[in-house]
């Protein structure tokens, strides 16, 4: 499908032209696709940078990455969870809510919590969710940690801190904490939808240098199976192949997500408009 630039639309874009997507819009947005364009979100790279992060007690850069190393420690100290470094830990942020596929993070915990990883999360919403994340701190004391609520913050030292950041999202317009995810180096799993899609790059491990090419991983269809299959490949790449994994993390802090690059996009939207007014009867 393509937009007037002659490019495919981008993933949200596309999907609100179906029934599951367009939720009773579906045809009139199709009957106007050739002028329907999907831009990317962009984000402030000077508040989201791990080289000068207020947020966060270390600072480090794709050209050196010690301090993420030195962030993780310290999230680990500051959650209370046993200080070790070589272990993954894996961070959810957003809000408790469907939308965002709180269900299957909860279905899915007492199968991850037997492999040696660790999981923070960080949102509120459906009350539900909130007592789950509660209970699942004391459950697995070791090993897991909610924090109920919003602190912007610990939001920045999550990010900093963890090695791979979860997005099970049904759907995703276009999502910004898997934006800020790659900045930090922290390798984002995602839900193949909307802007999640089109953002994080499928890792592959047979293209490139040696060292593989992409920024994380995409999974579908959405259950907790395929979740669970694709966050063990990302764990087991995180253990055993470390040299990938440093190129992960480097190719995801140096993608152009400003929102000088989305401000160009719809500068040309604009100038598209001013060429071809709609019809006004």
């Amino acid at each position: 499908m393509l937009n007037r630039a002659g490019k495919s639309l981008h993933g949200y874009a596309w999907e609100i032209t179906t029934v599951e997507g367009g939720h009773g819009l579906n045809e009139l947005l199709s009957s106007r696709r050739i002028v329907l364009n999907g831009i990317v979100n962009g984000i402030d790279v000077s508040e989201w940078d791990p080289s000068s992060d207020e947020h966060i007690g270390f600072h480090y850069s794709a050209d050196d990455l010690s301090g993420k190393a030195q962030c993780k420690i310290a999230l680990q100290k500051e959650l209370g969870l046993p200080i070790r470094p070589e272990c993954p830990m894996i961070g959810f942020i957003g809000r408790l809510d469907y939308q965002k596929g709180i269900d299957l993070i909860r279905w899915g915990i007492p199968e991850l919590m037997k492999d040696d990883v660790q999981f923070v999360m960080l949102g509120s919403g459906d009350p539900l969710y909130e007592d789950w994340m509660r209970a699942a701190e004391t459950t697995y004391r070791d090993k897991f940690r909610g924090w109920v609520g919003f602190n912007i913050p610990i939001s920045h030292r999550i990010t900093a801190g963890c090695d791979i950041l979860l997005m099970p999202s049904r759907y995703e317009p276009c999502g910004l904490n898997q934006l800020y995810a790659m900045r930090y180096g922290t390798v984002p799993v995602v839900h193949a939808t909307g802007g999640l899609r089109d953002t994080v790059e499928n890792f592959s491990p047979y293209a490139g240098d040696g060292s593989g090419e992409g920024t994380g991983w995409t999974f579908s269809p959405l259950t907790k199976e395929s979740m669970l299959e694709t966050l063990r490949t990302a764990i087991l790449t995180y253990k055993d192949h470390k040299s990938t994994w440093k190129a992960l993390m480097r190719r995801g802090m140096l993608r152009d997500f400003t929102w000088e690059t989305a401000a160009i996009q719809y500068e040309q939207v604009f100038e598209w408009t001013c060429m071809d007014p709609p019809y006004i009867p």
